[in-house]
């Protein structure tokens, strides 16, 4: 059991940090608000790095479904682990953000927009077009795992070297185009905590948008991991 609840207590704290600093900068009475997209796109990549030290050795520190799935085509995780891991990864990510909730309910009662309210939990696109969504999601993962199975042509890279570099790729991935999706790039990491906002009493919290979030953040990291390994593999 040690790996699956690897990826479930580190996808807990990877959403508890990552979802933390979104309610730290963007609701009402919080100390930090108004800190801006520099704090939360850093603050997203030490939230992936931080457990990623922790857990890398006991479960790879994949914490992302697309990423686990991606892994599998290409032969370097057994299909059998796949869905423990999805599972583990979607229960870490509605419990961190349960947390989040906890710890910010003062802050969210405070703030009347729903929107903001939900972005906390889930992304949501600057401009809404299904199609140009789902690629943006697509392309921004294709550049996270092309990336990460890229580190093996690094010679003589220590582990912990990798999991730093992997903080530098989600930043850049954020800050290029984080803009555009609110750059998911994980599956667990947006539809765990829409489920949490879904199931949370938050004052005024309005829709989850599950028309947008069973689709775009799903499908899109999916079809951008494929792609990367599949483009991997023809290279390398």
């Amino acid at each position: 059991m040690t790996p699956y609840i690897a990826e479930f207590v580190g996808t807990m704290i990877l959403i508890l940090l990552g979802d933390g600093v979104v309610a730290n900068v963007n609701l009402n009475k919080s100390g930090m608000k108004g800190a801006g997209a520099v704090q939360i796109t850093l603050a997203w990549g030490l939230a992936v790095l931080v457990p990623a030290f922790i857990f890398g050795a006991a479960s790879g520190a994949s914490f992302n479904p697309a990423l686990t799935i991606a892994l599998a085509a290409d032969g370097s995780f057994a299909w059998s682990m796949v869905p423990g891991y999805i599972v583990a990864q979607l229960a870490g990510a509605f419990c961190g953000a349960c947390l989040v909730y906890l710890l910010f309910k003062d802050q969210f009662d405070a703030t009347e927009d729903a929107s903001t309210k939900r972005g906390v939990f889930c992304t949501a696109p600057a401009v809404r077009n299904i199609p140009r969504n789902i690629l943006s999601e697509a392309v921004g993962t294709f550049v996270l795992v092309f990336a990460i199975k890229g580190l093996a042509q690094v010679p003589d890279l220590a582990d912990g070297t990798g999991k730093f570099l992997v903080f530098a790729i989600i930043v850049s991935v954020g800050m290029s185009l984080g803009g555009l999706t609110g750059y998911a790039i994980n599956p667990a990491r947006d539809l765990g905590p829409r489920l949490a906002h879904a199931v949370l009493p938050i004052q005024g919290k309005g829709s989850s948008d599950f028309g947008y979030g069973l689709v775009v953040p799903i499908v899109g990291p999916i079809l951008g991991a494929l792609a990367a390994v599949l483009v991997y593999g023809l290279i390398f």
